[in-house]
């Protein structure tokens, strides 16, 4: 595995030194001496963290921070800045200048070391989060996944797109649409947290498809409430005239008109109950499979793989 990069910025070799005996054996650590080195030096060696000093020749670490977030490419790179004890003056010009976290010096190595795999955490999650819903995506949902396959517990993950949607949005509109996509996040969260709590996961692939993840025991019955609460509200995005004939009509993917039916949701369950499921791409295709399954059925509904091992 690649280990993370952090950047190192700070005038005293000694510093320099305890950062990257403290920091080496878990990441990949560049040195700068001073905050003009270590602008030159971030654009080449793109990392996931930087810890630099406050105080430091040529550019201090206040003006090295603001020139690293006017740059559109490194501007989410989170910034742990180096202070001395009781300087408040330097961290609320550190604050206004974007830094991320500080840490006084001299500082507990265990504690560095818990702060920037926080931080490192926090940043992935906001990148990955999904720009319209703010649920995690993409990343944050296979790491989800994986972690529920080497726990070796028993788990289900659902996955829910919506019928008819593109038709929906060629007829109302992209923010009717996206009024949609809010209303589906909102009740697939409600109900997932509802019946399952905290050992649950919601996330949000992009466009009308979501996942969430949680005991497998409970998945059915949170199906069930997810496709009652999201029909009782579907209606609210149709005018009147079409609400009152139940469709519209528009054109399908070959281009021929027809008429469709009112928005509904469908779910594939993928579980590791009845068959082992090894890696995350297994379950992606078994999931697809399903929601084409369950996309061929009339309305709303979700469908369980049957297949054992």
């Amino acid at each position: 595995m690649t280990k993370p990069k952090i950047l190192t910025v700070d005038d005293d070799p000694d510093i320099l030194d305890v950062l990257e005996l403290t920091l080496s054996e878990q990441y990949d650590v560049t040195q700068a001496s001073n905050g003009k080195e270590g602008l030159e030096i971030v654009k080449q060696f793109m990392p996931d963290l930087i810890i630099c000093d406050y105080m430091m020749p040529v550019m201090n670490g206040r003006e090295f921070c603001k020139a690293l977030k006017k740059d559109t490419l490194l501007r989410h790179v989170p910034v742990i800045m180096l202070t001395g004890k009781g300087e408040t003056q330097d961290r609320i010009g550190g604050i206004e200048a974007g830094v991320d976290d500080y840490m006084i010096k001299p500082f507990a190595p265990d504690e560095l070391l818990a702060r920037i795999k926080m931080i490192l955490r926090r940043t992935i999650s906001s990148l990955d989060a999904n720009p319209l819903t703010h649920l995690p995506g993409n990343t944050s949902i296979m790491e989800e996944i994986q972690a529920r396959i080497d726990s070796g517990r028993e788990f289900a993950v659902g996955y829910a797109d919506l019928d008819a949607f593109k038709v929906y949005n060629d007829k109302y509109g992209f923010e009717k649409g996206d009024e949609v996509i809010l209303a589906t996040a909102r009740v697939i969260l409600n109900c997932v947290q509802e019946i399952a709590r905290d050992n649950s996961f919601v996330g949000h692939i992009g466009g009308d498809d979501f996942v969430f993840i949680t005991d497998d025991n409970v998945m059915d019955e949170i199906c069930e409430k997810v496709i009652s609460e999201f029909d009782k509200i579907v209606p609210n995005f149709y005018n009147e005239q079409d609400r009152d004939k139940g469709f519209i009509t528009g054109k399908d993917r070959q281009g021929n008109h027809k008429e469709f039916g009112l928005i509904a949701v469908s779910i594939g369950i993928v579980s590791n109950v009845n068959q082992k499921i090894s890696h995350v791409a297994q379950i992606g295709e078994i999931g697809a499979e399903l929601k084409k399954f369950a996309k061929s059925k009339d309305g709303s509904n979700y469908v369980r793989d049957q297949r054992r091992s």
